[in-house]
């Protein structure tokens, strides 16, 4: 049986688009960014506070690395950031310079690669979307993974490692692939089709029993999926418009889950919008975020 869940609002930011939650077990802190405003936030949850470190904007997604610094999914590129002396080094580009796309969401591999989607606004309906998914390692060689994706969203991996799921949120669908060490994605296979719950997926993570958390940021709600993507479960927000979820806490039991008070296409303006929510007393707990390798 379903616990029932509580959901709290954590601290007081009021994020424009929150989005990349990322929890950090070796620091116990977890991390978050406002996409629009180029901020990253770390709450430590045994003091209440938070930090903050400005970036360029648009920041897409971030993931940590080995050494306590991070990968950032910028605009059009990857940079690393250093927390220590707050330094930002630019790295390698994607090698597309276009007005309407921006790298989006992204998230380091068991191999400690980072991958990262992209998002093609503002398209004619017959234009074919540019972009795609990329996959960058610790000598800043990219891969260019995937194509024809209108909003890339929600990348990440099943207990085991071996099958990659990625969300496009305008396409309303989920897909799953065959994930190898080396070698392209292959198997691509509908996962969940999203559309008959009224929203794509967006932000996503596995828990340990290999259950999908997507959101549902069209209807203020988080939909558990199945390993054969059946929805087993629905939580719904206080706030309008969910982003991006993680598990974290000292037993990975607690879902951390971001939101938007302003973006680019969407508004709320309820209380708690744009704030970062912790819904505890799931039942169920996460797994430990992989890590990119600086190596």
């Amino acid at each position: 049986m379903s616990t029932i869940p509580r959901i709290t609002r954590i601290g007081e930011t009021t994020d424009q688009l929150g989005e990349s939650p990322v929890w950090d077990a070796h620091t116990q802190s977890l991390y978050w960014t406002d996409s629009l405003a180029g901020v990253i936030h770390r709450l430590s949850p045994a003091t209440g506070a938070i930090e903050e470190f400005q970036v360029p904007a648009p920041v897409g997604s971030m993931a940590l690395a080995h050494n306590g610094d991070a990968i950032l999914a910028l605009r059009h590129g990857f940079a690393r950031y250093d927390f220590r002396t707050r330094s930002l080094t630019t790295g390698a580009s994607i090698g597309l310079d276009h007005a309407m796309l921006r790298l989006n969401d992204g998230k380091a591999d068991p191999y400690g690669r980072f991958v990262a989607g992209t998002m093609h606004g503002g398209r004619a309906e017959d234009e074919k979307p540019l972009g795609g998914l990329y996959r960058i390692d610790a000598s800043g060689a990219i891969e260019h993974l995937e194509s024809d994706l209108a909003v890339a969203n929600g990348p990440c991996f099943s207990p085991d490692d071996k099958t990659f799921y990625l969300a496009d949120t305008v396409r309303r669908v989920i897909w799953a692939y065959d994930y190898h060490r080396d070698g392209p994605l292959a198997n691509k296979r509908v996962f969940a089709d999203m559309d008959p719950l009224g929203s794509g997926g967006d932000g996503a993570t596995v828990d340990a029993e290999g259950y999908l958390w997507t959101v549902l940021v069209r209807i203020g709600a988080i939909a558990r999926l199945a390993p054969d993507g059946t929805v087993v479960r629905r939580v719904d927000m206080p706030v309008r418009h969910p982003t991006s979820v993680t598990f974290g806490g000292a037993g990975l039991d607690v879902l951390y889950v971001t939101s938007i008070s302003r973006s680019t296409h969407l508004r709320d303006d309820s209380p708690g919008a744009g704030g970062l929510f912790a819904v505890e007393g799931l039942g169920v707990t996460g797994l430990p975020a992989h890590r990119f390798d600086t190596r």
